[in-house]
């Protein structure tokens, strides 16, 4: 892998695959995007669409509609697809039984074309998906990354930022644990500028009203959904998420991210996939960081372990 001849291919090309594209266009990431989809004509129109605007980019990226065969040099495949989420749905478990079937379609898919590079699973319940992708693809567990918690975090960094009048890039903090309800924020090592939120928390009660962790939590985790009602799909927020990822990747930048990882032993907890802060380089999930959790924390993570694991006996129907 190198910078001039990294090469992308995306498995869904709907909103967040088509977004996610435009992203790492934008950013210059790479050499070549292969966009593929079931709607082949889809890829095609969003692909002309995409090398119009490269005239205005800083850098030449070869974007094209292709086929599964073209991920077997592709450094990254990032998986996107997955079954239209249900306007009933409670949360995102509810979409398994659809992303399952399109997910051991599409990797079997992927592998046929003899790929060994990184994938990257955005599709959801994306911990789940992470796991099953992994089992599929016989692929080493660092390979295998799923986006996580990595755009909650985002979130929550955004609401803390609000609540202080800050640049949200300040906030160190991290959303943890399963992608969706039971995920739960590490209150124990959030500080800004060094200094711990529970302490600026309590040091400036009358700036924060009547904030409390609870409701930022709350807000971070119904963030989500309030885009989803709105406007039908969350895109810009996932795609730039995931372009991060991307670039720690390609530019073997060894930067920390909430991604859905394999745990072997970590936080008491194994075989399972949940996020936690990873170093993300060249190799994929090159380490997993483990963060003091404090008692509730740690009883949350044990929590949403409990959680995507009851959903993987569903996965050998």
């Amino acid at each position: 892998m190198s910078f001039k001849s990294s090469k992308i291919a995306i498995v869904g090309v709907g909103n967040v695959g088509a977004t996610t594209a435009y992203t790492i266009i934008n950013q210059g990431l790479c050499e070549e995007i292969v966009l593929i989809d079931v709607n082949k004509e889809k890829a095609v129109g969003e692909a002309l669409d995409m090398q119009h605007s490269i005239f205005f980019m800083n850098r030449n990226i070869n974007v094209h509609a292709g086929d599964y065969d073209e991920c077997k040099d592709a450094d990254i495949v990032i998986i996107t697809a997955s079954v239209p989420m249900d306007p009933n749905a409670t949360n995102r478990l509810d979409m398994l039984s659809g992303s399952k079937r399109v997910m051991k379609s599409i990797i079997s898919s992927i592998m046929g074309s003899g790929f060994n590079g990184i994938l990257l699973v955005i599709s959801n319940p994306v911990d789940v998906m992470t796991y099953y992708a992994w089992k599929l693809s016989g692929l080493p567990k660092n390979q295998v990354i799923g986006s996580g918690t990595t755009l909650d975090t985002a979130r929550l960094a955004v609401e803390i930022s609000n609540l202080f009048d800050l640049d949200s890039k300040s906030i160190s903090a991290y959303v943890m644990g399963e992608h969706g309800d039971s995920e739960f924020v590490s209150w124990n090592t959030a500080t800004i500028g060094g200094k711990r939120l529970i302490d600026i928390m309590n040091d400036n009660t009358e700036r924060v009203n009547e904030e409390s962790f609870d409701n930022l939590k709350e807000q971070t985790i119904k963030a989500g959904w309030e885009i989803f009602h709105r406007k039908g799909s969350t895109t810009y927020g996932i795609a730039a998420s995931a372009a991060a990822i991307v670039k720690s990747i390609l530019f073997n930048e060894n930067k920390i991210l909430p991604v859905s990882v394999y745990l072997e032993g970590e936080y008491g907890l194994d075989g399972v996939y949940l996020s936690a802060p990873t170093i993300i380089n060249n190799t994929g999930a090159k380490e997993i960081v483990e963060i003091n959790l404090a008692e509730d924390e740690k009883k949350a993570m044990d929590a949403s372990n409990d959680i995507v694991k009851s959903f993987y006996e569903a996965l050998n129907d």
